[in-house]
């Protein structure tokens, strides 16, 4: 077991609608294994009572009617559906194109200056990593990865922006990101894909990544930008 799980699961009360079941204490992909199949087992056997169920980094958030169950019999139901130990990858592999700096990425040379890198450094940095999706939330399909190298962790701005484009393509402390719509945020803007992140056209697909999903990104330039985002090509693609 990783070093940031939990020998036994915390269940702890979230209001009187509610618990947290939390399995680890860190950003780490066995955690975050771990809580997706939770997840998966409890929307499966369909429990009454439970409305609803929200995995996160390392818990999993389950909402339930209150009128139908209580705290203590939940624990009782749920306990026995988490983990024991680690569980195997199941997300898709993807490939972002992405157009970085100027008025795609407008903290891109702040970043290579707070970290003492060129800007060409920082993107190759970002390029070579391979991210994974822990969770989504704070905005529809806003996909909030992991895998960011370490030279690359910097602090969300002192300022946060009112409102930043979607699609943006952005770090904030040891976090990487996608955005989905316009947002007010404080990190950092590296850059943005043509890719729609949320879609409500695509139906039960709007959100186009899912947590446990890997990332990859390739460099484009602003012509590319522009015709991808026309339609005039593949945008993201899922990788073997």
């Amino acid at each position: 077991m990783t070093a940031g799980a939990y020998d036994e699961p915390r269940f702890l009360p979230a209001g009187d609608a509610a618990l947290t079941v939390e399995l680890g204490d860190s950003v780490d992909p066995v955690v975050n294994r771990r809580v997706l199949e939770f997840d998966r087992r409890v929307r499966e056997l369909d429990i009454p009572g439970i409305v609803e169920s929200v995995p996160t980094y390392r818990s999993l958030f389950v909402q339930y009617d209150p009128g139908r169950t209580g705290f203590a019999a939940l624990v009782d139901r749920l306990r026995p559906l988490v983990p024991a130990g680690d569980v195997p990858a199941t997300g898709r592999r993807w490939v972002f194109p992405v157009c970085y700096g100027g008025e795609f990425g407008v903290d891109l040379d702040f970043v290579a200056e707070a970290r003492g890198l060129s800007p060409d450094q920082v993107i190759a940095l970002h390029l070579a990593a391979e991210y994974r999706v822990y969770m989504i939330g704070f905005a529809p399909g806003f996909a909030y990865m992991g895998g960011l190298p370490p030279a690359l962790h910097t602090p969300r701005r002192a300022s946060p922006r009112l409102r930043i484009p979607a699609n943006s393509v952005a770090i904030g402390g040891i976090q990487a990101g996608i955005t989905s719509i316009p947002v007010p945020s404080g990190w950092h803007l590296l850059g943005r894909t043509p890719a729609e992140m949320f879609d409500l056209a695509r139906g039960d697909d709007a959100f186009l990544l899912a947590p446990g999903d890997l990332v990859r990104f390739e460099r484009i330039d602003a012509d590319t930008f522009a015709r991808l985002e026309a339609g005039g090509g593949t945008i993201a693609r899922q990788a073997g």
